[in-house]
């Protein structure tokens, strides 16, 4: 395809342009760079297209980030010293893709990690950058082509080279700088590079192995985004049956009550009552079991309510055709079901695409949505550059790549089971041989969107990807463990379709007392 061709022709040319303004001295990994040549790489780093704006030592646990206003600061106070990067691309009049590459002055490892972003992105995703280079990686992300509120998709209007760059141009001009950036500062090309994010950057990843195969050796791409844009209608949906009148709207106490009615339904079906439904598909939970048996009360629903709890769980069709748009939301998932409704209106992640560069409509009203003609109208705005097909990858498997998919089965803003479609699809496509070499996913139990729930959650997707890569051997279970301030525990991810499965013997709290078998 002529867009893989120009990358690898992009990429030839950067690292010849960079070759040239390189010190010539060669750094093994786990050695120092020479002092001063962070700094230096302000007049000696040139790069096609990229003003490199900052180029400094960091000393260890001296780093300052700006919030970007997405949870709470980051703890960087245990970061290791390193030479910070930070540029910004233009390789078009439109485009402002900035990002950073940080450099680990000392005990390099000699590989790259790429990073993605959340949502709309808006800013640089540190997040990304933090574990990576706190384990001796080279690392970079970006701010995925623009500066604004990761909620709002109406920065898009008017600036179609911007859709291009948040659809798949700004990571991969990032990972080519930061592979030139990484030769030019230690005087050697990373041995591997590896691509790690969650959620829009997991929907990054995939576009990353779609369109630019080369530029990763691994991937790991939990919860992606994609396809993106019937994503968008599905956000809408959700919203849209619970808000569109005030019989409908489940409040969030309301949706904690039906999170605790599933989980009684379900939780024993693994034979381990643990607060955990394992596998929300085999759960046969109705919440019209819940529907009051007369009036309204705080724990039951109301019939309206209970039909719009089935519509969010069926997700969303085409009125016309009846063909699924995209998958609903896994019993299990009510915890994180109220983030789909802000306000007085449905998720605005989704609300402003629709209002701003799909129907350049700002008064647009969600319950006005045609789920034929305007589905049909935001395929056509940004589907390409958005979503990735499953029948796109086998270039990046034919170079013996790996793609590590993984998915929480708890994720309310995401369904899971798109990905477990994705993951079909994908395998369909590319053969058993390949998928079995180079393709694997891991469902998480009672994991909500990238991280946390009631399920373990704390999992190192950076070193399973890695060492897969390394070995040839792919990972078929992987241990998970609760987050900070939890119980502890640990239970096995299986390769899907296995689940883990209890022995009968030793605490269900640990990992090793469990099994991967066939689920039933």
């Amino acid at each position: 395809m002529n867009h893989r061709l120009a990358s690898l022709t992009g990429t030839a040319l950067l690292t010849a342009a960079v070759v040239l303004h390189a010190p010539l001295a060669q750094a093994q990994a786990g050695a120092s760079p020479p002092a001063g040549r962070c700094a230096a790489l302000a007049q000696t780093l040139q790069l096609p297209q990229v003003t490199v704006t900052l180029a400094e030592e960091v000393a260890a646990g001296a780093l300052r980030l700006p919030s970007n206003g997405m949870g709470p600061p980051m703890d960087v106070s245990k970061l290791p010293a390193f030479c910070r990067i930070a540029a910004t691309a233009k390789p078009t009049a439109d485009s402002d893709i900035r990002f950073e590459v940080w450099l680990p002055l000392t005990g390099w490892n000699g590989k790259y990690v790429g990073g993605g972003n959340g949502v709309w992105a808006g800013s640089i995703a540190y997040g990304d950058m933090v574990g990576p280079l706190s384990r001796g990686y080279a690392t970079a992300a970006s701010d995925v082509g623009h500066q604004g509120s990761p909620l709002d998709g109406t920065f898009l209007v008017g600036h179609p080279e911007k859709l291009v760059d948040f659809g798949h141009r700004a990571v991969h001009e990032t990972a080519k700088a930061a592979k030139a950036t990484i030769a030019a500062f230690y005087g050697q090309s990373p041995s591997r590079s590896l691509y790690a994010s969650c959620s829009t950057g997991g929907r990054i990843g995939l576009m990353e192995a779609y369109r630019y195969p080369e530029d990763y050796d691994g991937i790991s791409a939990m919860a992606p985004a994609n396809p993106m844009v019937p994503l968008m209608v599905m956000s809408v949906w959700s919203g849209a049956v619970t808000m569109k009148d005030e019989a409908s709207r489940i409040p969030p106490a309301k949706l904690a009550v039906v999170g605790k009615a599933a989980l009684a339904a379900c939780d024993a079906n693994d034979g381990v009552t643990d607060g955990i439904i394992n596998n929300p598909p085999a759960c046969k939970f109705d919440p019209a079991v819940l529907q009051c048996k007369a009036g309204d009360a705080a724990d039951c629903l109301t019939a309206a309510q209970v039909t719009a709890l089935q519509a969010v769980y069926a997700g969303p069709r085409n009125p016309r055709t009846g063909a699924q748009i995209y998958p609903g939301l896994s019993v299990g998932s009510e915890a994180q079901m109220p983030v789909l409704t802000v306000g007085n209106e449905p998720f605005p992640v989704a609300t402003t695409f629709f209002k701003g560069p799909v129907l350049g409509n700002a008064s647009w009203d969600f319950r006005s949505m045609d789920y034929d003609r305007d589905t049909q109208r935001a395929m056509a705005y940004g589907s390409e550059a958005l979503d990735i097909p499953a029948t796109g990858l086998k270039p990046f498997f034919a170079g013996n790549r790996k793609l590590l998919l993984s998915h929480g089965w708890a994720d309310g803003l995401i369904p899971a089971q798109s990905t477990v479609n994705f993951h079909a699809a994908v395998a369909r496509d590319i053969g058993p041989k390949r998928a079995a070499d180079g393709l694997r996913l891991f469902m998480v139990p009672g994991m909500t969107h990238c991280s946390g729930g009631a399920g373990p959650s704390n999992i190192d997707m950076l070193g399973e990807i890695d060492r897969w890569v390394e070995t040839g051997k792919a990972p078929e279970r992987i241990v998970a463990s609760n987050q900070p301030g939890q119980p502890a525990r640990t239970r096995p991810l299986c390769a899907y379709p296995q689940v883990a499965v209890y022995s009968g013997k030793g605490s269900t709290d640990e990992a090793a007392n469990f099994q991967c078998k066939a689920s039933k």
